[in-house]
């Protein structure tokens, strides 16, 4: 007799036609509704994809192989396995799950875009108008950003923002893929007063690949998929009383921008740097305004709430 089912059922179907609700109905009943809906759908599409596909014991190893080698690559420094995410789509398609606002909205907050695998906790605290640059100047096109961070609603400024801010060198590494980078390099945190303005140097960012040599980037190759990535600066924005943005800008001029790697473009995220004269420690400016949503807000426009942003804040 088959598993959980009766002869008939073996000999009606190529697999057993209930092994997966036997699964599905081991959760027990302390298990949280949301929990149990995520488990459940989980555990549908894992085994529907098995069978489907017809899935070996060998093939399943080295996927299970890719996992176990993504979790030992990640540290504080990478996250692999958000790295496996990204190249599938995954964390992009997440992001909009959670933060999409409704059509109807007369205006937006700043849009969101993916973490990505680099950001690290406690970034050195600037002040501001200072430099993120450290260690490697005169490499790289000197960039001077600055803006206003306003309540998307109200237009008011925002005081108390935190901005922390990171991307690669001109090299395309980030500091903690690269020795000859100074500790924290390319990476600040600057906080807005009352008139919600922020400024700071930085430099104008360059594509990059991601990593080949982990899980990720052995996927890539088997897809035959480019690893790049687009000019990006990374933000996380968080404000008392307001919602936390992730995000990143993108240079309208850079290659890959119609072709992300991770997916993660978005149209109003791509900016313009403009050749910036009278200041002798930048050769670009970079205007940008963020706008941010009270949880309040976030609430009533969002399709997931003012979920906190996992692992950033």
């Amino acid at each position: 007799m088959a598993q959980n089912g009766t002869i008939e059922d073996a000999k009606a179907h190529k697999f057993n036609p209930h092994f997966t609700q036997a699964v599905i109905n081991a959760t027990g009943p302390k298990a949280t509704p949301r929990v149990r809906q995520l488990t459940t759908s989980l555990i549908q599409h894992l085994h529907d994809y098995a069978r489907e596909n017809e899935l070996t014991v060998d093939e399943w190893m080295a996927g299970l192989d890719l996992l176990n080698e993504a979790g030992r690559m990640s540290d504080d420094r990478r996250n692999e396995g958000q790295l496996l995410c990204d190249i599938f789509g995954l964390e992009t398609l997440v992001d909009e799950i959670t933060y999409k606002l409704a059509s109807d909205a007369q205006d937006e907050p700043t849009a969101t875009a993916i973490l990505g695998p680099f950001w690290r906790k406690d970034a050195p605290q600037k002040a501001m108008g200072d430099t993120i640059v450290s260690g490697i100047e005169g490499k790289g096109d000197r960039t001077y950003m600055h803006g206003t961070v306003t309540d998307f609603r109200t237009g008011k400024p925002v005081e108390g923002a935190v901005l922390d801010v990171w991307h690669t060198a001109p090299n395309g590494l980030y500091e903690q893929q690269d020795p000859g980078q100074p500790e924290m390099n390319l990476r600040g945190r600057f906080t807005t007063g009352k008139d919600g303005k922020y400024r700071f140097y930085c430099l104008r960012p360059v594509p990059y690949p991601i990593p080949y040599d982990g899980p990720a980037g052995k996927i890539l190759q088997a897809l035959d998929r480019h690893p790049y990535r687009p000019a990006h600066i990374h933000f996380i924005l968080t404000a008392p009383g307001y919602k936390p943005i992730v995000t990143q800008i993108f240079d309208r001029n850079s290659k890959y921008i119609g072709d992300d790697a991770v997916f993660a473009v978005k149209e109003s995220l791509i900016v313009d740097f403009k050749p910036f004269e009278g200041d002798p420690n930048a050769e670009f400016e970079l205007p940008y305004d963020f706008k941010m949503a009270t949880f309040e807000d976030a609430k009533k426009h969002s399709v997931a709430g003012a979920t906190e942003v996992s692992g950033a804040v």
